[in-house]
């Protein structure tokens, strides 16, 4: 398919922040324009966006609670003035922060008389609490409470199951979405002809509206990524051969046979969610731009070391499965872990 060149006006999309402010610690607002757009545009916009700023950005949450002292989730316990099941609603509403991917493990340990906070909650180094005076439970008499939490990251809302499994505690529905709310309106103008799309954007602290807009536009733009190489042809591969080092360059040759005796797919037409890689792994490279085999491949070892927060284990799992994909082993003199 040829494009032609555009002969009328080029014109200039603009967004800007027109409204922001914090009316708490876990309710942050921002109102934001996105101008000049032609007719029937801004319901596309508006409606991905939404879509995206309320399903596509990730959060950290608390996911389980366990204790001795809790031995069944609807029961009360003497000394605290709410039941079990009161107090995992609140540990659901708690807002943290962080990087970490995978189930990471934090608690609670304190003494009554008190009121307990999410000031008292025992997190990772590398995880942050929004607000610490957020509140759990009250302690009315002299007793310990000790409560294990699991915190995990991820996208969406995840209902866990309610069968009471005494090993593995009490399971609490996740609630990952840092965006409370969006709504988005759309004013016409120039005879109708032109529009202006207006987002209200509302978080829980976690992150601000800005910084929200900013990942669902990015997340919004690595699903239709791999639209853009549909017409890309295989000679791509080969004019950039002399790019690929060492041991990339045997995974390479022995993807260009695996694809020339069997298949045929093309090695930009693999995207690395096909790969099976550990989500951690999945979202540095998604991050960085690499959204297919072919991307990665164009990187060497050392390039990928710069990538922030990659390590030699990420290293490690991309290279034994880049190994069971082609079938051969690596070179040992080019890699040592």
């Amino acid at each position: 398919m040829v494009r032609k060149e555009a002969t009328g006006p080029t014109r200039t999309i603009q967004w800007k922040c027109v409204e922001s402010r914090i009316d708490s610690k876990r309710l942050y607002y921002g109102r934001f324009f996105l101008s000049p757009l032609r007719k029937g545009q801004a319901d596309t916009i508006g409606i991905a966006m939404r879509r995206a700023l309320l399903g596509e950005i990730e959060g950290t949450c608390i996911i389980c609670a366990k204790s001795e002292e809790l031995p069944h989730q609807y029961s009360t316990i003497t000394g605290i003035e709410e039941s079990v099941h009161e107090i995992l609603l609140n540990l659901k509403e708690i807002v943290l922060k962080s990087n970490l991917y995978g189930v990471h493990d934090a608690s609670i340990c304190v003494k009554g008389p008190r009121c307990v906070t999410a000031q008292d909650i025992i997190l990772p180094s590398s995880v942050q609490m929004v607000d610490t005076t957020q509140y759990i439970a009250n302690l009315t008499e002299p007793i310990d409470l000790c409560i294990g939490l699991q915190i995990k990251k991820g996208r969406g809302y995840h209902r866990e199951s309610t069968k009471n499994d005494q090993d593995k505690g009490y399971p609490i529905d996740a609630v990952y979405m840092p965006v409370r709310n969006v709504n988005y309106s759309i004013h016409s103008y120039g005879n109708e002809k032109k529009e202006v799309l207006f987002l209200e954007i509302w978080t829980n602290g976690s992150l601000t509206p800005k910084e929200a807009l900013y990942e669902a536009s990015r997340n919004l733009i690595d699903l239709f990524i791999p639209f853009l190489h549909v017409e890309e042809d295989d000679i791509i591969m080969e004019e950039n051969n002399n790019r690929f080092t060492s041991p990339f360059v045997t995974f390479k040759k022995g993807f260009t046979d695996l694809k020339k005796n069997k298949k045929g797919i093309p090695v930009n037409c693999i995207f690395i969610d096909q790969l099976e890689l550990p989500s951690k792994t999945y979202n540095l490279l998604k991050r960085s731009n690499i959204h297919t085999l072919f991307d990665l491949l164009n990187n060497n070892p050392e390039e990928l070391m710069k990538i922030e927060s990659f390590c030699m284990e990420d290293e490690k799992q991309i290279l034994e499965t880049l190994n069971n994909l082609f079938k051969r082993n690596l070179p040992k003199n080019n890699f040592s872990f």
